[in-house]
């Protein structure tokens, strides 16, 4: 899919992965509306990213909040070819910690977020992007990128609901992929590594440091840029679909 021209959704977008997504895909020419909790970083944001970038405060998680948000770009644009979904936390907690036994409140909200969430913005893109109409020469109609973590594959202690919540965007791309194969709809999934985000930039400079060199290669931290360009990529391959790419310099986490 050519990204030029197209109207994509990225959620997160007021930093870090998502604000590098949104970035990329405004360079590339596409029209770009970022979703974030953060009403400040949000509108920041888009301004800086100039006209073809628009804020919207939203919780993934409300469904009738999210219905009216992709009914307003139907209506304002006629249109929705991408949707990155980048929103999610990650808290850590041992089940059987020093305060106590792992909050099932924590663990509700960690899925409610990253998976509810993440789902709840699929369903209504897929439902807006199976309307555009071909135009001549192209073969999809739109393409979903989800982010897991290698937390799916090798959670370390501390990461039960965090891992649970990533592993569920994993096992959900191939019967998105498949489902939406019939309306020219692809779904992939980027499980990145140990990212530059700034959480971790708060990190004192020596444990960034530490980080990186846990890396085979290259032993730094993944740039929010690189998963940027991953997502543009997917977008304009049009043979990616129904896959999970890691993004992890080949990185394989060990427990703690």
């Amino acid at each position: 899919m050519k990204i030029q021209g197209k109207v994509c959704v990225v959620t997160g977008g007021a930093s870090g992965l998502g604000a590098a997504t949104a970035q990329y895909l405004v360079e590339q020419g596409a029209n770009v509306i970022l979703v974030d909790m953060n009403q400040e970083l949000g509108t920041q944001m888009a301004q800086q990213l100039g006209e073809k970038a628009q804020f919207k405060a939203l919780d993934v998680t409300d469904e009738a909040a999210v219905e009216q948000f992709f009914a307003e770009i139907e209506q304002h644009y006629g249109q929705l070819n991408g949707l990155v979904n980048c929103a999610g936390i990650a808290p850590s907690a041992k089940v059987l910690g020093k305060e106590g036994l792992h909050s099932l409140s924590m663990f509700q909200k960690v899925l409610d977020i990253n998976v509810s969430g993440s789902f709840n913005m699929i369903r209504f893109a897929a439902q807006l992007m199976a309307k555009y109409q071909l135009q001549a020469g192209e073969e999809e109609r739109g393409v979903i990128v989800n982010t897991a973590s290698v937390a799916a594959y090798e959670g370390q202690i501390g990461q039960a609901a965090y891992s649970a919540s990533k592993g569920a965007i994993v096992a959900m791309t191939l019967p998105l992929a498949r489902e939406l194969a019939r309306e020219s709809i692809r779904v992939m999934t980027i499980a990145p590594g140990i990212m530059e985000t700034p959480m971790l930039k708060a990190f004192p400079q020596h444990v960034q440091d530490a980080l990186g060199q846990m890396v085979p290669y290259p032993p730094r931290l993944a740039k929010p840029h690189e998963f940027a360009q991953l997502v543009g990529q997917i977008f304009e391959n049009g043979y990616l679909n129904g896959e999970v790419i890691r993004l992890d310099g080949a990185i394989r986490m060990q427990p703690k």
